[in-house]
């Protein structure tokens, strides 16, 4: 694929099924998320995959946390939660790790975390595959977090769901870049 046609049309695939992503389809993921813009090469991220028996797990650990954050939760909400990770056949988390830096922000190590994500959906569609980030209430679940095993300095960003995609994937919307670009002339 060429990288301007990757680059122009990725999208999210939502409905993804099996087969998930070969070990070596994983590991180009994964070097090219390594890639990822990083002011001082601290490396702030790190992923976790979830599949196969480990996903029915996760979806127990959904439940409870959102039962956690949520004792009324309706019977049909714990449902859900719990049957999310069964949506794709490889979850991958994100997370990012924020260390204390004295020429680097928080923020921006939390922005390389993202790009490194944006570099494994982009090497994701490169081989074919479909893959959606899903953010949400969940991302943010500190109960969820410290299941998973993340530290006090860590963040969930998200889920990047993977699978073989499940029909003809949708076509980007044009979008005209003025509509997002504007030129500054220093005056005021």
């Amino acid at each position: 694929m060429e990288a301007l046609d990757l680059l122009l049309n990725r999208v999210s695939v939502t409905r993804l099924s099996d087969p998930a992503p070969t070990t070596a389809q994983l590991d180009i993921m994964f070097r090219a998320a390594l890639r990822a813009p990083d002011h001082g090469q601290l490396r702030p991220w790190r992923f976790l995959t979830i599949q196969g028996e480990a996903r029915e797990r996760m979806g127990d650990v959904m439940a409870e946390s959102l039962l956690v954050r949520q004792p009324e939760a309706t019977p049909e909400a714990v449902q859900k939660a719990r049957k999310m990770p069964l949506r794709a056949p490889l979850l991958v988390v994100v997370i990012a790790r924020v260390v204390p830096h004295p020429k680097v922000p928080d923020n921006e190590q939390v922005l390389a975390a993202g790009c490194a994500a944006h570099g494994l959906l982009l090497a994701a569609h490169a081989q074919g595959l479909g893959a959606v980030w899903r953010t949400g209430e969940f991302s943010y679940d500190r109960y969820l977090a410290k299941a998973l095993g993340l530290e006090e300095n860590e963040l969930m960003l998200g889920f990047i769901y993977l699978g073989t995609p499940d029909g003809k994937l949708r076509t980007p919307p044009e979008l005209d870049p003025a509509e997002f670009v504007g030129s500054w002339d220093g005056l005021q």
